[in-house]
């Protein structure tokens, strides 16, 4: 019979898979090592729960074995699962115009640049609601033959390749009547109660596998905005600074980064100054 750490750490009765405090902080250990996040104490069910599918999934018994497996196995395999182990670990919550007062300062914020190209970094793209989200501000505030890129990254493979097909359950969150007109096409048959989004919009936007711990980012032009919501809040203060400086080096100088809503980079004063509610100006 096998333990795993209740949320204080001690042992409680588990009857599928060993998960010592070791194996925990190991785990801690790879995943701030391989995608920034830093994991608190309070989060030992959840690592248990997410990672026993992949114990589950290939065939280790314990979470010793599977993480000594990880950290040994070499090639392709290897590359795949610790995609696999860093898409468990991630969370995924979103909508479409969530936090919406940041989609009506955008589209004030897009009047200036009509006419011009314009490039737009959603670094946490998730299943796919915040860059649609983007792309239909910049419809509506551009019109349809604007000159847009929309580079939407996220770190879990898995729900990009959600956003990529960009098709939502017809009563998504945050969706009013004019834009599931205008933006979606409905479906019918066996896709009844779906919506797809519009190509018009699909062609605007790069979905692209990235981890902003990477040594190196590949991503073109400055941007003249960049949203980076909600994701800071999974780093500790020295990462967010490093990721905050490498994000300030793609932005164009006076271009606008919008920061989830329990998020505050006033400390970082040299790179970005407020500029607004969770809007803040490159300097």
């Amino acid at each position: 019979m096998s333990t795993a750490p209740s949320a204080s750490g001690a042992d409680v009765i588990d009857h599928e898979f060993g998960f010592s405090r070791t194996d925990f902080d190991r785990v801690r250990a790879l995943i701030y090592k391989h995608a920034g996040i830093s994991l608190h104490e309070g989060k030992h069910a959840m690592v248990y729960s997410r990672l026993s599918r992949r114990l589950r999934d290939t065939g280790h018994k314990s979470f010793s074995a599977y993480l000594q497996w990880l950290e040994s196995s070499t090639g392709a395999q290897s590359t795949q699962e610790w995609q696999e182990f860093v898409n468990c670990l991630t969370t995924n919550l979103t909508s479409f115009f969530r936090e919406e007062h940041h989609f009506h300062a955008l589209a004030d914020d897009l009047k200036p640049l009509a006419g011009k190209p314009v490039r737009i970094w959603c670094c946490a793209a998730s299943t796919g609601e915040e860059p649609y989200s983007i792309a239909m501000t910049c419809h509506e505030a551009l019109g349809a033959n604007a000159q847009l890129q929309i580079c939407a990254s996220d770190i879990d493979t898995n729900v990009l390749n959600t956003a990529k097909r960009g098709v939502y359950p017809v009563d998504a969150r945050g969706l009013d009547q004019t834009r599931l007109r205008n933006f979606f096409l409905r479906g019918t048959g066996d896709n009844a109660g779906r919506i797809r989004i519009k190509p018009e919009l699909q062609r605007w936007i790069d979905f692209r596998s990235l981890n902003l711990m990477d040594a190196q980012w590949s991503l073109g032009e400055p941007f003249h905005l960049v949203f980076c919501r909600n994701v800071m809040i999974y780093f500790d203060a020295p990462t967010q600074r490093k990721v905050l400086e490498r994000i300030h080096k793609v932005m164009r100088p006076q271009g606008l980064l919008f920061v989830g809503h329990s998020e505050n980079f006033t400390e970082s004063k040299d790179l970005f100054r407020l500029r607004g509610k969770t809007i803040y100006e490159r300097v």
